[in-house]
Formats: C-alpha cells, structure tokens, sequence
C-alpha cells in the first residue's frame, strides 16, 4: 500500500458512508482514515461491509477536540481532508443554533488549523475539499437556479453555520494559500439515512402507520439528487477541481414536498401490499418552520462541463432503491429511532391548529 492518506470527516453519517466505502473501494492504494464523532447520525453498522478492509482505518474523535486532531494529522500525515462532519438538519438549528455555531463553524476552522500545520507550507500534492449545501444562497422564486456565483442570503442558524464556514473555507485559500474546494449540494437522498429528513422519515412513518407531518401548505420545492451520484461528484472534484474553485452539484430534480410525498406514499402501498390510498391517509399539515425557504434548485453545468459528472440515478430508480432498502433493513431502522429519537421527533413536529 502506498503512503497515501485521506481523511474524511463525518464518515459514519449519510453522505459520508457512502463516500467512504466508494474511496475503500475504488482507491485499494489509498489509506482512507474515518474521522466521525459517531453523535446521532454517525452509525458505524453504516460501513459494516468495508470495515475490515486493509486500507480502512477508523478514529473516532470530535473535530472540536483540537488536540485529538492534531495527533490523527500527526499519525497519518494525510494528503487531503474530505470534510462532511456536520451538523445538518434545519429543525434542530431552529432548536439549538449554539451546537451548529461549534461543529460547523468552530470545527471548520480547527480542521483548517490542524491541515495547515500539517501541511507546514508545502500544498504539493495536497487538497482540502469542503463539502456544504445549497441553502447557503437562501432562496429563489419560481424561476431561476444557484450557480457558483450566486450570493450568499442563509435564513436558518444551520444555513448560516455552513456559510459561515464556506466563507472560512476560502478565506484560508485566499490569506494561507491552503489549496481548497468547496461543493455545494442540493437535497441528497437514498440508503442509510437517518430519519429526520423528509425522504427516511416518511418512510418510517408509512411502515409504522404514523401520521406523514408536511409543513405549511407543502409547495416547498427542492432539488433531489441520489447520494451514491454526490459521492462521486466529491470524487471527481476532490481529485480533479481547481484548488480555489467551487462546484454547484444538483440532480436536475424539482419536486414540490406534496407531490415527492404523494408519490412516496403510492410507491410505499404497492410495495408493502396496501390498498391504494393508505398511505395518503397519514398525510398531516403541521405547523410551518421559521423562516421557511421555498425554493431551491442547482444549476450543475460547470462540474458537467468542465469534469464530465452528472447524475445517472433517474428520481424513479432512486426513490425504488431507497424504499427498498429501507424495507430490507428494518432492524436498521429500530436502532437508530431510539427513545432521545422520539422525544426531539413529538417536540418537533407539533400538529398545526
């Protein structure tokens, strides 16, 4: 095995496991070193197939425990950092912006902080890749897409926490000469999700029989993009983006909230053998979240043009891959709605009156 190393932060999460079981995989050479907190969202069963893969090392730290980084960075001398290790859902920023504010700003900039020592001035070779969303721009009418150069308006705490750390990001690009790319991604959905956002959560809700909580009047829209196409998204930049550039990566895939729902709920019937409209049935309107943001969407032609990636999951394919595996892996399921689930999930979601 070479002596080359990568850091991906946040690896037992979503995005993350995905990513790392891609870079297992796909770089046999390559030592790929898990760095996740392992909080509610990181699961280790996430990578129970790739975990005693020679090139696969996991180290469980908190990227606001400086010390801890800096001898991991010390330890493998990595030659870029992957950094997904965030806190990521909208409601519970609304609940407590102080934890958004340490982990994805703080954490940004000790995982900056710690790349640079390492690195010690010579970037030959090296790359730091910063993976954010799209809801750092705020949000557009009904017409129109963010692209790279669109400004930045972030209306929740977690939105502002993750332009905070863009912004940290470049500025360590602009001021060190640390070689850096950021990507901005739309709405991922599919295996290993945890339920808190919508696509995991509704599922769950059908299987259990559960009220489906749609906020406001449910025209939201969002562009959806399967995970295994950001993972290799991530790739394709990390090894072949413009240090200083960022990528806008999005599935060319707008859905209205009512109607992604409507569609999951019928899709959900016909597997779990259900007369057609059960599901539909749990539909409930729940009081709407502050400051809402209507509509985003992603104009991904630079990352397709200038690296050759665009999706090749079709919604349809996704969404039956995700049903179904979320169906297969029931026990998955129970496991991570655990009783601190339950409790921040009825707090959550208050029925509207």
């Amino acid at each position: 095995m070479s002596s080359k190393s990568i850091i991906i932060t946040g690896g037992a999460g979503f995005i993350g496991s995905h990513l790392v079981r891609l870079f297992v995989n796909k770089y046999p050479d390559t030592r790929i070193i898990n760095l996740d907190a392992l909080t509610y969202a990181g699961n280790l069963e996430n990578l129970k197939d790739i975990e005693k893969t020679p090139n696969y090392i996991f180290e469980k730290a908190d990227i606001l425990d400086t010390s801890a980084l800096e001898k991991i960075f010390s330890i493998y001398n990595p030659d870029g950092v992957i950094h997904l290790a965030a806190e990521s859902h909208v409601d519970r920023s609304i609940l407590s912006p102080l934890d958004f504010v340490y982990t994805n700003v703080v954490g940004t900039v000790n995982l900056l902080n710690a790349a640079k020592k390492c690195w010690n001035g010579d970037y030959n070779g090296k790359k730091f890749h910063h993976v954010s969303t799209d809801e750092v721009f705020g949000a557009l009418g009904e017409t129109g897409f963010f692209t790279e150069v669109t400004n930045y308006d972030p209306h929740s705490p977690y939105s502002a926490s993750k332009a905070a750390s863009d912004h940290f990001v470049r500025a360590y690009h602009d001021t060190y000469g640390l070689p850096v790319v950021i990507t901005n991604c739309s709405n991922n959905y599919g295996p290993n999700h945890f339920p808190e956002k919508l696509i995991p959560l509704f599922i769950n809700n059908i299987i259990n029989k559960k009220p489906l909580p749609v906020y406001g009047d449910g025209f939201y829209t969002r562009d959806w993009l399967y995970v295994k196409d950001h993972a290799s998204a991530i790739d394709l930049v990390y090894h072949k983006g413009k240090a200083g550039d960022t990528y806008a990566v999005g599935g060319f895939n707008e859905w209205r909230n009512i109607d992604l729902v409507k569609l999951l709920c019928k899709l959900m019937d016909k597997k779990l053998g259900n007369a057609e409209g059960t599901s539909e049935s749990l539909i409930t309107y729940v009081k709407d979240r502050p400051g809402h943001d209507r509509r985003y969407a992603i104009d991904a032609s630079k990352i397709n043009k200038e690296l050759g990636w665009k999706p090749t999951v079709t919604f349809e394919e996704g969404l039956a891959k995700t049903t179904e595996w979320y169906l297969e892996n029931k026990e998955w399921l129970e496991n991570v709605t655990s009783g601190d689930y339950q409790q921040y999930y009825e707090k959550q979601y208050e029925k509207s009156h």
